[in-house]
């Protein structure tokens, strides 16, 4: 697999072939990393049903017949619940934006640029986070 476009080329331990002093990766890895995007997509879709649902529901949870005191602490915690999920689902939702954005860096050849020094994200990042737009040196920067 070849990771990033012509300049100089070595190869690691893992003997993938690697250029140095390159801007973009190529067309073969980034190909890699968009399969690795659409899964972690499809399953965050399917998350955020599961979260949607789940603050949705109507259900009373069977407390018609519960005394009014209990009811109360019910309802309660029904509304921390409920709020608890739609942040949850606020989150999955910008995760799932921050994917397809990263779908669009793909098709445009800027995917895995660091957006503040220019150069490439590792590989290993970008399959843990793949929608990172910052190396672990401009992160760093951050703190």
């Amino acid at each position: 697999m070849i990771l990033y476009k012509p300049t100089l080329i070595w190869s690691n331990r893992n003997n993938l072939a690697i250029m140095e002093k390159s801007n973009n990766y190529s067309d073969e890895a980034l190909q890699e990393f968009k399969i690795i995007i659409e899964e972690k997509i499809t399953k965050a879709q399917k998350d955020l049903e599961l979260i949607r649902s789940a603050y949705m529901n109507d259900s009373n949870n069977g407390t018609d017949d519960t005394a009014p005191t209990f009811k109360a602490f019910e309802e309660g915690s029904e509304t921390m619940s409920k709020e608890a999920n739609t942040q949850l689902a606020i989150r999955q939702e910008k995760f799932i934006r921050d994917l397809k954005n990263a779908l669009i860096r793909i098709e445009n050849k800027t995917y895995g640029v660091c957006r503040v020094t220019g150069k490439l994200i590792s590989a290993e990042r970008l399959k843990l986070v793949p929608h990172a737009t910052l190396s672990i040196e401009a992160k760093n920067m951050q703190r």
